[in-house]
């Protein structure tokens, strides 16, 4: 069996949060996004264990960069450097969490080990007993017959020879017993080792397990991800966000573009590959106009996503939907682009087990 070793571990876990409190003031937030992106990726704990987590990262800090440099709106650039630090302080978490799942499976290993030594030399203390008290019985029961043969070669020293006798006799009698008793604790020690190993074999198979399990469930989020990569599906805390903006209806419409049931249609396709997953969809608009019109649209055009999914062969059950109105804004609300961003219908894809995290 392997020794695991914890301290690189808690210093693995150490250096992780430290990476998390050491991020210098900048005076942008597309400057912030680099500062923290590089601050991750420097962290070789980080890399490792959040390698995933970090390139979606990169890939959003590039494209705000590249947003930057064409001279997009700000509201554009601060958006997208939203998204990558939120990205990272995902992987931070991630790598974080992995850490100490390590080191509490360590210790646990760890601990097994100990005790199955322990066990296992209690066991061999116990046979080495038994065979000293096997031995003592031998001794007694050859010190007996030497005392029966003195017996017969001096009858006058006969009744003194025979309580010798005897008294060897229950002298090796006591020590067989004792040998006896001996040998079944060290069977019962053996049976107790033998049920140790057993355990400990058991914990390492349900690890292995359990390593699989993390596996596949990593993998088939990486699939997850590259299907909805053409649909810049976005990776938050509550699952996968695909957004459909405005540009996709018909000014204050609720009525799809054949632009926008073509990307429904590609999400339609998505969902029967993979029936345990549910969707929520969110309708969201500026602040312009009246709240009570913005809600209605809201409400609106989430329910004509829902429509649409429902009848490309999306089960009902499987959908919810709601309006925001001008609730959760992306961007500023004070000027074109930004009012732009927050007309949107955000589509939010459960996990496995079709859970969503509510909005808070």
């Amino acid at each position: 069996m392997k020794n695991f070793r914890l301290l690189p571990v808690a210093s693995l876990v150490i250096a992780i949060l430290a990476g998390c409190s050491s991020m210098p003031a900048t005076d942008s937030p597309l400057a912030q996004a680099r500062l923290e992106y590089n601050s991750a990726q420097a962290n070789p704990q980080i890399a490792s264990l959040a390698a995933g987590e970090l390139r979606q990262a990169s890939d959003s800090l590039d494209r705000a960069n590249a947003a930057s440099s064409k001279g997009e709106k700000d509201v554009v650039v601060d958006h997208l450097a939203y998204v990558t630090r939120q990205q990272v302080s995902i992987a931070r978490e991630t790598a974080s969490q992995k850490a100490s799942e390590l080191a509490i499976a360590n210790s646990t290993s760890e601990r097994d080990r100990v005790r199955l030594e322990a066990r296992t030399r209690e066991a061999e203390g116990a046979q080495r007993s038994a065979a000293l008290a096997q031995r003592s019985a031998e001794a007694s029961q050859r010190d007996a017959m030497n005392s029966q043969r003195n017996a017969a070669a001096s009858q006058q020293n006969a009744a003194a020879s025979q309580r010798d006798s005897e008294a060897a006799m229950r002298q090796a009698e006591a020590s067989q017993r004792q040998s006896a008793a001996s040998q079944r604790e060290a069977e019962g020690a053996q049976r107790q080792a033998g049920m140790e190993r057993q355990a400990a074999t058991d914990a390492q198979v349900s690890a292995s397990i359990a390593r699989q399990q993390a596996m596949d469930a990593e993998g088939r989020a990486r699939q997850l991800e590259a299907q909805l990569k053409d649909l810049e599906a976005t990776k938050t805390e509550r699952g996968m966000v695909v957004t459909l903006g405005d540009v996709l209806f018909d000014t204050n419409e609720a009525q799809l573009k054949p632009r926008g049931v073509s990307n429904v249609r590609k999400l339609a396709d998505f969902f029967k590959q993979y029936p345990q997953r549910t969707v929520m969809i969110e309708g969201f608009t500026d602040s312009t106009g009246g709240a009570g019109l913005n809600q209605e649209l809201s409400d609106n055009r989430a329910r004509s996503v829902r429509t649409a999914l429902l009848d490309m062969g999306v089960a009902n059950d499987r959908m919810s939907s709601r309006g925001y109105g001008e609730s959760y804004p992306v961007a500023s609300n004070s000027d074109a682009a930004g009012r732009q961003l927050n007309r949107r219908v955000e589509i939010i894809v459960s996990d496995d087990g079709g859970k969503i995290a509510p909005r808070r």
